[in-house]
């Protein structure tokens, strides 16, 4: 690759104002203080691409490790309008994890990468306890549980791995604890971690950008990265002006795979989620009064919270996939899965099934096939770094991985910089398209199968299993 080659990016396609998350809806009166467009030249010392919850968080690890770094944040539309604004707001550690972590970056970090996103938990409650980014964070627990037999015993494997490490963060439930705290009795069997929870990824957002403003960063909201020009000094595109940084983070979620060599790696994913009325006085006659996080265990993972004011927030891995890197506007809202997360709210909560229905929409989510993200250099360029992968679970793994990213970018000797996510050797290549994009259709056309089957006890057919062990396991949002 030469040095001098020019990267095309693609700006996302922008929601309009309704096809936006009700999350970032609800709080536009939250965002007193819109950050302008570049216009005309400008330099930093930090460029980053990318407003989301991983641009900013990087941001701010790159000023408490060196203050008298300039950094610039590019922002396409606003701040949060991506994954990080769309998703369905449940936060929990990464144990549940341990074990794909270890298979990336052995057992001694995988572990420390844990504990990270734990204390990234503490770090978010802190800050909303003084006051400084309120985000409706509520540590009410995190619910994994079965509602058919094929479920059950989904969250073996991660307990038993963390009893071998001496940890033990999830408590089992049984069906009366389960019904008491979700106000349902389908879900009769699972774990809990209780360090952990639900909040709203809106006022998250919209005020961890006046928190990075208030730390001395400079936010670009409304200004596209067109292109990036490689150099000593990087040069980035936008409509109206070109940013120069000697340093380059790539964060724009789904969106960096119109890079061809992370085209490569990493695939994209859509996830529905719909959210209903206010109906506190029915959530209250169920006994569903707190702020639990609850998801199944199915390939299509369930995943719901009570809002504050009484709604519920429902979502489901719907899995559909696009062609390379063609995201449109279709992957902001799209009736297709609306019905059959209206199908599976009442499945879950039958007196429910009638409620209405006043937000939906998609979130595209960035996968690869090791569901561990991963961050490293465009190959030639050791100053434009990338950071993909996060596969929907990004609440408290972002602030903790922004440690890693942040000492990756300054090329500083600690131990975050020597993190085995950084430059991953063992990342596989997908296939090209359209064999991927083929492919990826039958496989999720098996999944919808056995799923349907599953969900009623029921055996799926030989060989709807055979295609279905076809795809990567743990594509989840959360």
């Amino acid at each position: 690759m030469s040095n001098h080659k020019q990267f095309q990016l693609r700006p996302p396609v922008i929601a309009a104002d309704a096809d936006q998350s009700y999350w970032l809806q609800s709080t536009r009166d939250l965002d007193d203080s819109p950050a302008p467009a570049l216009h005309g030249p400008s330099n930093a010392d930090v460029a980053i691409i990318g407003g989301g919850l991983t641009g900013l968080w990087t941001a701010i690890r790159i000023l408490e490790a060196d203050p008298d770094q300039k950094v610039t944040v590019l922002e396409a539309d606003i701040c949060g309008s991506g994954a990080s604004g769309r998703n369905g707001g449940q936060i929990h550690s990464w144990f549940e994890s341990l074990d794909r972590l270890t298979s990336v970056t052995g057992p001694e970090e995988a572990l420390r990468l844990a504990h990270a996103t734990r204390e990234a938990i503490q770090e978010l409650k802190a800050l909303q306890d003084a006051g400084e980014i309120d985000m409706d964070l509520r540590l009410d627990g995190w619910i994994w549980s079965a509602s058919s037999r094929a479920q059950e015993q989904a969250w073996e494997p991660a307990l038993t791995r963390c009893e071998e490490n001496g940890a033990a963060p999830y408590r089992r439930l049984d069906a009366a604890e389960l019904n008491r705290r979700t106000g349902s009795s389908v879900p009769y069997t699972g774990v809990v971690e209780e360090m952990a929870g639900s909040l709203n990824p809106g006022k998250l957002m919209r005020n961890l950008k006046k928190y990075a403003i208030r730390k001395g960063i400079t936010i670009h909201e409304h200004t596209p990265a067109l292109s990036i020009t490689p150099g000593s000094r990087a040069r980035i595109q936008t409509p109206g002006g070109e940013l120069s940084a000697p340093r380059v983070l790539i964060a724009t979620n789904a969106w960096a795979s119109s890079i061809p060599e992370l085209r490569r790696k990493m695939y994209v994913v859509d996830s529905q989620v719909v959210v209903t009325e206010p109906i506190p006085d029915q959530l209250d006659a169920l006994g569903w009064k707190a702020g639990e996080a609850i998801c199944d265990a199915q390939n299509q993972v369930l995943y719901y919270q009570r809002t504050p004011d009484g709604r519920v927030v429902f979502g489901r891995g719907s899995g559909g996939t696009i062609v390379g890197d063609r995201l449109g506007a279709k992957m902001n809202r799209h009736p297709r899965w609306v019905k059959d997360s209206i199908r599976e709210l009442g499945r879950v909560y039958p007196s429910l099934k009638d409620v209405k229905i006043d937000y939906d929409w998609l979130g595209p989510i960035d996968c690869v096939p090791a569901h561990v993200p991963m961050f490293g250099n465009l190959t030639g360029h050791n100053n434009i770094f990338y950071a993909v992968g996060w596969n929907g679970t990004g609440l408290a793994q972002i602030p903790a991985c922004s440690r890693v990213l942040s000492s990756m970018v300054l090329g500083l000797d600690d131990q975050w910089a020597h993190s085995k996510l950084i430059n991953q050797a063992t990342a596989k290549s997908l296939p090209p398209e359209p064999i991927r994009f083929i492919g990826a259709t039958i496989v999720r056309a098996a999944l919808i199968r056995k799923n349907a089957a599953e969900i009623r006890d029921r055996k799926p057919g030989i060989l709807t299993e055979a295609v279905v062990r076809l795809m990567p396991k743990g594509t989840t949002e959360h």
